[in-house]
C-alpha cells in the first residue's frame, strides 16, 4: 500500500493544481480556464495536496462557508471543491488520505460538496441533501388565470451595473432560503466566471433585474428554415417576493427569437404552478449539495426542528468513529439536545443518511422505505423524519 504525505500547498504549488484537475476531469484543454476561475478562491481557501515523494498525485480545496438550515440559522461548514487524483493513481488510497485531515475531529461539524459521482463520496459519509430540477419549456408559454405579472418592472442592466444590485438582492434571499450559501467576492467571481471558452456558443451573461429579484441568463441563437429557434439558459433566478418571481418569468418567457427556455431550479420550484398545464415543462431531477456530519453531536443542535421528538439513534460511521454509537435526541420548542447513551436504540442508520436528511429535503421515512434505516421501535422513523423535515425543499443552486 502506498504511503502519502498530505499537507497544505505552497503558493508555487497552487499553480500546478489546475493541470491535475484538468487531467482528472478529462479536460486537459481547459487548464488555463480552470486556473483563472479557481484563482478567485485562492486567498480565501486552504488547498491540500497528496504527494508521493516530490510528485503531487492528489488535491482538494477547502473553504469555510455558511448555509441556511431549517429553522433559519446560518451554519458554517467546510466546503470541498477541486478534488482531483492523478489518473495513474486512481483507486490507490489517495482520496482517502486527503479526506482524513478534511474530516478530522477538530474540523467544522458539517462538511459539504457537489459530487461528480455520488457513489465516491457516499463512502466517506456524504449524503445527497438537496436536489435540483431542470425545467425545459417553450417560450411564450401562457400563465394560468389569476397569475399577476408585471414584466415592465424588469430592466436589463450591463454586468458592471447589475452585480452590485444583485449582490444585495441575493443577501436578502439567502437570509431566508434553506440551502442558500453565503458568498464573498471570490465566490461571486467563481459563480459568474464568464469567458468565450465557457459560453459554449452562448452569449455572455445577461441580467434582468426587478426591484425584488433578478435573473441571470445566456442566449444561444439558432436559425432554422422555419425561423428563429434560439434557447434561453437561465443561470440563476432569485426572487424575494411572489410578484418578482412571476414578473421575471413573464419577462424571460417573452424573450424574442427564442423557442425554448432551460432552467435549473429547486425540487419544488413554483414555476410549473404558473402554467395551465404542468406538463408543458419537462422536468429532470438531479442531485445537488452533499452533506456530511463530521460531528453529529455538534451538528444536530445547529438547525431547527418542526416537531418534538424523543428517540435514541444508533449511528454507523466507520470513517469518523467518534460519531458511532447511540445518541439520545430530544427536540422541543424547535431545538434539539444530543447526548451519548447506553439505552436501546429506536432506530439505526448510517451517518450518510443522517447527512442527507440534515437540510430537511430528504425524508428519513423514504430512506427507511428503501431498507436503508432499521426501525426498532414502531413510529421512531416517522417521528424523527417529521421533526427534521423543512417547510419547503431546500434549494442550493450554486455549484462550488
Amino acid at each position: 500500500m502506498n504511503t502519502y504525505t498530505v499537507r497544505s500547498l505552497t503558493p508555487d504549488e497552487l499553480t500546478t493544481v489546475p493541470r491535475l484537475v484538468a487531467s482528472a476531469f478529462l479536460a486537459d484543454y481547459a487548464e488555463e480556464e480552470i486556473a483563472a476561475k479557481d484563482g478567485a478562491l485562492n486567498a480565501d481557501s486552504t488547498s491540500l495536496g497528496a504527494f508521493v515523494g516530490d510528485r503531487q498525485v492528489g488535491a482538494v480545496r477547502v473553504q469555510e462557508r455558511g448555509v441556511r438550515v431549517p429553522g433559519g440559522d446560518l451554519v458554517m461548514f467546510s466546503g470541498l471543491t477541486s478534488v482531483a487524483v492523478a489518473p495513474d493513481y486512481r483507486r490507490r488510497g489517495v482520496l482517502t488520505a486527503l479526506m482524513r485531515p478534511v474530516l478530522a475531529r477538530d474540523s467544522l461539524a458539517v462538511s459539504a460538496l457537489w459530487a461528480s459521482e455520488s457513489a465516491i463520496y457516499g463512502r466517506f459519509g456524504y449524503g445527497v441533501a438537496t436536489e435540483s430540477t431542470q425545467h425545459t419549456l417553450p417560450t411564450k408559454s401562457a400563465f394560468r388565470p389569476g397569475v399577476t405579472a408585471d414584466p415592465s418592472a424588469v430592466r436589463e442592466l450591463p454586468r458592471d451595473k447589475a452585480m452590485p444590485v444583485i449582490k444585495t438582492l441575493y443577501e436578502r434571499y439567502a437570509e431566508k432560503q434553506v440551502g442558500a450559501l453565503t458568498r464573498i467576492e471570490g465566490n461571486w467571481a467563481y459563480h459568474y466566471y464568464d469567458t468565450e471558452a465557457t459560453r459554449h456558443g452562448q452569449t455572455p451573461y445577461r441580467f434582468a433585474v426587478h426591484p425584488d429579484g433578478y435573473a441571470a441568463y445566456r442566449g444561444k441563437p439558432e436559425w432554422t428554415d422555419n425561423g428563429p429557434r434560439g434557447t434561453v439558459h437561465v443561470h440563476e433566478l432569485v426572487a424575494n417576493t411572489p410578484e418578482a418571481y412571476t414578473s421575471l418569468w413573464r419577462y424571460l418567457l417573452d424573450i424574442d427569437l427564442a423557442a425554448t427556455i432551460e432552467y435549473e431550479g429547486s425540487g419544488d420550484d413554483p414555476l410549473v404552478q404558473l402554467l395551465p398545464d404542468t406538463r408543458t415543462a419537462l422536468r429532470k431531477r438531479f442531485h445537488g449539495l452533499h452533506i456530511r456530519l463530521t460531528d453529529v453531536a455538534a451538528a444536530l443542535p445547529l438547525r431547527g426542528y418542526q416537531a418534538p421528538v424523543d428517540v435514541v439513534v444508533e449511528v454507523v460511521d466507520s470513517f469518523c468513529p467518534w460519531n458511532a454509537g447511540r445518541w439520545h435526541l430530544v427536540a422541543a420548542d424547535g431545538r434539539m439536545t444530543v447526548a451519548k447513551t447506553d439505552s436501546a436504540a429506536d432506530l439505526t442508520l448510517d451517518v450518510r443518511d443522517l447527512g442527507a436528511a440534515y437540510m430537511g429535503g430528504t425524508r428519513l421515512s423514504t430512506l427507511a422505505a428503501a431498507g436503508l434505516i432499521a426501525e426498532h421501535t414502531t413510529g421512531a422513523v416517522a417521528g424523527l423524519s417529521h421533526a427534521m423535515q423543512a417547510e419547503r425543499e431546500p434549494a442550493c443552486r450554486e455549484v462550488f
